[in-house]
Order: structure tokens, then C-alpha cells, then sequence
């Protein structure tokens, strides 16, 4: 029976509940792949520091664990539960960042953490989701009023005092929390030629930003000459991890850089020996699955039954969007060197589990859509 014949019987088509089954393998298999990766990546240098070479696996296999199990909860929820508590989300996110200033363990010459014993959390991660949920509330009740420049200019300073300590600790994490916002406007607004001016005077406040504080503007020295500077080795010697994989790689736990000659591969620099090991097939096939888990959102976010769904979503891809390239694009010394990790690979516990959270989020608000049966 064709749909119109059917429609005119009267018949009433039968509704079916939607689960983003792609979304989810893709998740396992990156978080999967970076475990593998992380041990290979930091077994020589956890086995010199702590005289167990599998201490940084066993670290991330727990906040995976623990992150998984919040992303089953989270994906069970409602999504619209959050959209009650996004204002305590925002207050709990900026008391948190402040806090981390005054009383937070101190590395890499600031204050990021808070250690409990083993323990230790990041809040500016936290931040990440509290302004993706605070922002899609936000904008969600007054979708209309996004076509004013002044709106946006609104929304803009809102988000400032979130953003404010954790540029004071973390200007990389800054920088995503406002490409997130801006994401998130221009899919909202339907006139986009706001966003060339919101863009130049984003490149202005960075041009201030960097001429103000010495360390940055080295950075950029750094980048365009890494060879004239003791700081450009890490850069350097990445490069040499990439350039000597080849098009196939050494093959698994056969690189060399990671002998102690990129400092603390696993982190930022981790993407540099994924292509020693695996080479340009390895780098693209990991660039693919990230491409995949971003047409994913496209899709949810199309599909979404409401736009505060659709928000939340888009929040979500252009974190992960952000944060991949940025990380790319310092490992490959195509931008100055800005400390952002990459999602799912790099070492980090409270970025995975919170990562993993994120992920509930999405799936989340892909139980919601429903489908024509």
C-alpha cells in the first residue's frame, strides 16, 4: 500500500523511538584507541617516574570507567532535567574556577587542580558543560531576539565572568569555552554577518592579550622559528616523530620520541606518536572517526525535537570540533603552541570522565527524537 493510499485509510503511523547506536560504537572504539595509545605512548616515561609502566593506563582506565558510567546515567535522563538546573550549573562552575585560583595545586605555572590523596579534579572541565548547558537554556527562550547584535552582545557578557578565571588559569581552555559560545550564537542567529564583527574584535582582544603578557607573545616567536629558541625542542622533536612514521608508521610501541625525547608525549604532543607508530594511515583513519563522531551530532542535532536539544548538541560538537583542530594544528606547528589536549587520546582523567558525561548529553538527546514507522 503506497503512503497515500495509506494516509487516506486513516491509518495512523506508528512512532518509533530513536538511539544513536553509530555515535555510541564510535565513542568506545576512540576511547578504546586511546587507552591502547596512552600505554604505548607513556609506558618508558610512567616506568622512570613511578617504576610502573602502566601507572598513567590504569589512572585513565579508571575516569574512563567512571566516566561511562555517567554517560549510561546522563543518557537515561531527560536532557530537559538540566535545563532547571543550568543556572546553578553556571554559579557552581564560576565559584569552582575562582576557588581553584586561591586554593588549587599548582602545575605548569598555575593553579588548575584540586587534589584530594590520588585524586584530582580539573573544574575548568566542568566549565565546558555548564556553559554549553547554561548557553542552549539561554538562547532556547529567546530564539527571536538572536537576529539583534545586541542579544548577542548580551549573551557575550554573560558568559565573561565564567570566562574570566579560567582564562586567568587556562587561556586555551578560555579560548574553546568562547568558540563554544560563538558556535552556538551563529547557529542560532540568522543574520550572520554579526559574527565578522564579533570575529574582529576577538582577534583584537587576543592581539592585547598576547602583547600584554611576555610568555605569550614568546610563543608566537616560538612557533615562527623553533629552531632559535630551547623552548621550541617539544616542537621540534614532534615534528621529527611525524615526519620519520612515514606513511604506515613503525608500528606499535616502536616509536622513539617517546623515549624521553618528547617531553610528557602522552599529553598535548600524543597525536605526534600516534603518527610515528601508525603513520599518515593511523593519523587519518583517527582524524576519520572524529569526523565521524561529528556528522553524528549533525544529524541528532538536526533531528532534535526542540531547539534547547539542537543547542546542546551543537555545544557539544564544537567543543569537540575546537579542541581536535587546536590540538592538530599545534602538533603540526601550524599555530603557536597552546596546551590543548585532544579529545579521548591524551591523557587527562577529569577531561575524560567529562568527556564521557558530555557524550550522555548527546545521546541523551537522541532518545528524544522519533521516527516515522
Amino acid at each position: 500500500m503506497s503512503p497515500r493510499m495509506r494516509k487516506s485509510s486513516g491509518t495512523k503511523e506508528k512512532k518509533m523511538k530513536y538511539f544513536d547506536y553509530t555515535l555510541l560504537f564510535v565513542i568506545i572504539l576512540l576511547v578504546c584507541f586511546g587507552l591502547v595509545m596512552l600505554y604505548s605512548t607513556s609506558s618508558y616515561n610512567a616506568q622512570l617516574k613511578y617504576g610502573d609502566g602502566t601507572y598513567y593506563l590504569k589512572r585513565q582506565a579508571f575516569a574512563a570507567c567512571l566516566g561511562f558510567a555517567a554517560m549510561i546515567i546522563v543518557a537515561e535522563i531527560d536532557y530537559h532535567v538540566w535545563q532547571k538546573m543550568a543556572g546553578l550549573a553556571y554559579i557552581a562552575a564560576f565559584l569552582l574556577c575562582v576557588a581553584v585560583i586561591f586554593m588549587g595545586s599548582e602545575g605548569g605555572g598555575s593553579s588548575r587542580w584540586f587534589r584530594l590523596g590520588p585524586l584530582s579534579f580539573q573544574p575548568s572541565e566542568f566549565a565546558k558543560i555548564a556553559i554549553i548547558i547554561f548557553l542552549a537554556t539561554t538562547i532556547s527562550k529567546m530564539p527571536k531576539k538572536m537576529a539583534e547584535i545586541k542579544s548577542l552582545l548580551k549573551v557575550m557578557v554573560v558568559i565573561l565572568p565564567l570566562v574570566a578565571p579560567v582564562a586567568y588559569t587556562n587561556l586555551s581552555t578560555a579560548i574553546i569555552m568562547v568558540g563554544i559560545a560563538i558556535a552556538m550564537m551563529f547557529v542560532a542567529s540568522p543574520k550572520y554577518s554579526h559574527f565578522i564583527w564579533m570575529g574582529l574584535a576577538a582577534v583584537g582582544f587576543g592581539a592585547v592579550f598576547v602583547v600584554l603578557a611576555a610568555y605569550r607573545a614568546e610563543r608566537f616567536k616560538i612557533w615562527l622559528n623553533p629552531e632559535g629558541y630551547e623552548k621550541g625542542y617539544q616542537t621540534l622533536q614532534g615534528l621529527y616523530a611525524i615526519g620519520s612514521g612515514g606513511l604506515f608508521g613503525k608500528g606499535m610501541g616502536e616509536s622513539m620520541q617517546k623515549l624521553g625525547f618528547v617531553p610528557e608525549a602522552q599529553n598535548d604532543m600524543v597525536f605526534s606518536i600516534i603518527c610515528e607508530e601508525l603513520g599518515l594511515f593511523g593519523a587519518v583513519c583517527l582524524i576519520l572517526l572524529f569526523v565521524l563522531m561529528l556528522w553524528r551530532f549533525m544529524v541528532i542535532a538536526n533531528n532534535a525535537k526542540d531547539l534547547y536539544g539542537a543547542l546542546i548538541v551543537v555545544g557539544i560538537m564544537a567543543h569537540i570540533a575546537i579542541q581536535v583542530i587546536l590540538n592538530i594544528a599545534v602538533v603540526t606547528n601550524s599555530i603557536p603552541n597552546t596546551g590543548i589536549t585532544l579529545p579521548f587520546i591524551s591523557y587527562g582523567g577529569t577531561s575524560m570522565s567529562f568527556l564521557l558525561a558530555e557524550m550522555g548529553l548527546a545521546l541523551s538527546v537522541s532518545r528524544g527524537i522519533q521516527l516515522e514507522g
